[in-house]
């Protein structure tokens, strides 16, 4: 197999780069993009400006005032982001179609078999950071590397607007020092119990045998084991599919207990149905899900396979969620898991008379 060459794109600040670039009176200030304070909202993304004060993504916006009280919180707009996105993804297009987006702000890009340049990658990553930065206005970073997991490390280690480039003669190396916290899946409690280990970094994961990681960390040992050499072998997918469909709602009051929250389920239900019905026929609705993030913004999601999606079922399902908490209640969410049928009905045509 020839060696693949994967890139890693990700916009630096995406929505707040787009507001900074339409009214350039807010460059070089502090400013996010997300819910307003006074309505519980949340942040969606902040320049680095904002970040110097220790504002970040998924933080409520009342915390990033007090971290910063010159901080600009602007609403999003969604169809500019979408509209700037489709720009850059057709710029991506010119090199490859093999593209897997990740969002509106990021995506992998497999250029292996990319004529351009005689085939450089390094020189394809710099062209596509050129043109987006002079026809669109905005910076991304890029990171190009053999494989997803070492492209997405990459574009991250020089930003904003940057370009890191790890070759298949340095992987092994770089691997090797690489923190065990930077593989994709290790969350602060694994890293603590890899830590307890005396594992904090990859070289010292490959002391481990792959069956011992595996009798430690389940099948997730197995992963581990690749990636602190360096494997991953998943191809870049171009055929995005839904694996969901689901509605949550964050709430102006705290819902106190679990009968305010049961309460709010049938018209939650009511919209997630409206969602399901706007499916193609290529999707069965599956497994049910809920999500609960509590006051203290620690969450949790519930599902069950075999499960109906009444109000009964959703109403078992909440009632166990919240008992994993059972705390004031923020945000509550309803969903489905999908069955994709597409590839069913193709290998029926393809073994069909």
């Amino acid at each position: 197999m020839s060696q693949r060459k994967i890139i890693h794109v990700d916009c630096d600040c995406f929505y707040a780069a787009i507001e900074m670039r339409d009214d350039p009176s807010l460059a070089g200030k502090p400013l996010a993009v997300g819910g307003s304070a006074d309505r519980r909202g949340v942040i969606a993304t902040c320049n680095y400006e904002a970040r110097a004060y220790g504002v970040r993504s998924a933080m409520a916006s009342a915390h990033a005032l007090k971290l910063c009280p010159d901080l600009t919180i602007l609403k999003p707009r969604f169809e500019v982001y979408r509209s700037v996105s489709r720009e850059i993804q057709a710029i991506f297009r010119d090199y490859t179609e093999l593209i897997e987006p990740l969002s509106l702000d990021e995506a992998y890009l497999d250029v292996s078999e990319c004529s351009r340049f005689e085939g450089s990658a390094t020189r394809i990553a710099q062209d596509i950071r050129r043109r987006v930065s002079q026809d669109l206005h905005i910076t991304v970073s890029a990171g190009v590397a053999p494989n997803k997991f070492l492209a997405k490390i990459a574009s991250d280690w020089r930003k904003p607007n940057g370009l890191f480039v790890i070759t298949p003669a340095q992987v092994d190396d770089f691997v090797a020092a690489l923190p065990v916290s930077k593989l994709h899946g290790v969350g602060k409690v694994t890293a603590d119990k890899l830590a307890r280990l005396g594992i904090r970094d990859c070289g010292d994961l490959r002391s481990w045998r792959k069956l011992d990681l595996v009798k430690t960390f389940g099948s997730f040992g197995e992963r581990l084991w690749g990636l602190a050499h360096g494997i991953d072998n998943r191809p870049v997918n171009n055929d995005s599919r839904r694996q969901s469909v689901s509605v949550e709602n964050t709430y102006d009051q705290d819902l106190p207990d679990l009968d305010a929250c049961l309460a709010q389920l049938p018209a939650l239900l009511e919209t997630l149905e409206e969602r399901i019905a706007r499916l193609d026929r290529s999707y069965r609705p599956d497994k049910p899900f809920v999500k609960v993030k509590f006051h203290d913004f620690t969450q949790t999601t519930l599902e069950q396979a075999g499960a109906g999606r009444d109000l009964d079922s959703y109403r078992l399902l909440l009632s166990a969620a919240h008992a994993r908490g059972n705390k004031a209640v923020r945000l509550l969410g309803v969903g489905v898991r999908l069955h994709d049928l597409r590839g069913r009905q193709e290998q029926l045509e393809l073994f069909a008379p």
